[in-house]
């Protein structure tokens, strides 16, 4: 597509979607399920402002609320989408290509990926090389690569439990899964295995095993807290805000010796620490009633500051510094770049 026929597409899709903006009066958000805790109490108490309704927002994992995102402008797609990690360049590719040329980019705290437990099991402690061991399609093992022989913990380490391994993941679609694979799964990769796997170590240190050890359970975080309730043995990982939400069901695991805590999380001194976002189409601002209103109310310090409400439900504030770009980019409209 050259740029004449894409500016074109780009007018006529805002032209369509402004002659009927009448058929949409409420907020749409999709995408991801960390991020999901936080925008709905955004959104209640939005809503509970009187101006406008309060926001249908869906969990969608972060990828998949991508692409309902970037599928084009108009009142059939969606305003916002969530996200526990960037955007990708192929999203962007795929936002541009369907006329979805101005994104805003909002940055909204830090989050510890909480590898968890139920809470009257015992306390654990994992490197991440362990993690990684347990949950790769392929690992190394006197010197080759063999397809994962770990049914145990203390097949990996005698200092690990006589149990089996069991952990609860999030599909490939999630945004924590990506995180978890760039953290934990590149990072714990060992030396000997990046070596054996050469060009390649990046893609292929991030397979996930698919022999029954690790067991995909969907982008319902509040599921996988049940059943990690319901079986002492099994672990599961997902977003810090779960983790407060649920200290009374379950517990985290240590990782390199450190709890996830809120300082832990906001200096990166925990090691899975990472950003969270939500994108919004500039396009669509001033068309759906709201959207700008409700980039204030979320980036206001009463939402996301050190005393905010959000903090009260694990959200971990930005540093000063970092809050003024995103507070800038709310006010402002400041778009990314997506060439």
């Amino acid at each position: 597509m050259n740029k004449s026929t894409s500016i074109i597409l780009s007018c006529l899709l805002v032209l369509s979607f402004t002659s009927i903006s009448h058929s949409r009066d409420q907020i749409k958000i999709v995408g991801s399920s960390t991020v999901y805790p936080y925008a709905t109490v955004v959104a209640e108490k939005f809503g509970k402002g009187g101006k406008f309704k309060t926001p249908v927002i869906e969990s969608t994992g972060t990828g998949g609320g991508m692409k309902l995102f970037c599928a084009g402008v108009g009142v059939n797609h969606p305003d916002v989408t969530n996200a526990s990690r960037a955007i990708k360049p192929k999203e962007k590719a795929l936002c541009e290509k369907n006329g979805v040329s101005e994104i805003i980019e909002i940055v909204v705290g830090n989050d510890g990926i909480s590898f968890a437990h139920a809470v009257n099991s015992p306390d654990a402690n994992f490197t991440k090389e362990q993690l990684w061991r347990a949950l790769a399609a392929k690992v190394d093992v006197d010197g080759k690569l063999v397809e994962n022989p770990y049914k145990k913990w203390s097949d990996i380490d005698a200092s690990l439990p006589n149990k089996k391994i069991e952990v609860l993941v999030a599909p490939p679609t999630s945004g924590t899964r990506d995180a978890w694979n760039s953290l934990v799964m590149v990072k714990g990769c060992s030396k000997e295995a990046k070596s054996l796997f050469g060009d390649k170590a990046k893609k292929e240190c991030a397979k996930i095993r698919e022999d029954g050890y690790a067991v995909e359970a969907g982008e319902n975080d509040t599921l996988i807290v049940q059943k990690l309730t319901s079986n002492p043995d099994a672990y599961g990982f997902f977003g810090y805000s779960y983790l407060v939400a649920n200290k009374d069901k379950v517990k985290a695991a240590s990782i390199e010796g450190v709890q996830p805590s809120l300082e832990g999380i906001q200096d990166y001194s925990y090691p899975i620490a990472r950003p969270l976002f939500f994108y919004v189409k500039k396009a669509h601002i001033g068309v759906v009633p709201g959207i700008q209103e409700y980039l204030k109310e979320f980036t206001s310090k009463k939402a996301m500051s050190n005393r905010g409400y959000l903090a009260k439900i694990g959200l971990v504030p930005l540093a000063s510094d970092k809050y003024e770009v995103t507070r800038t980019a709310a006010i402002d409209l400041n778009i990314i770049n997506i060439k």
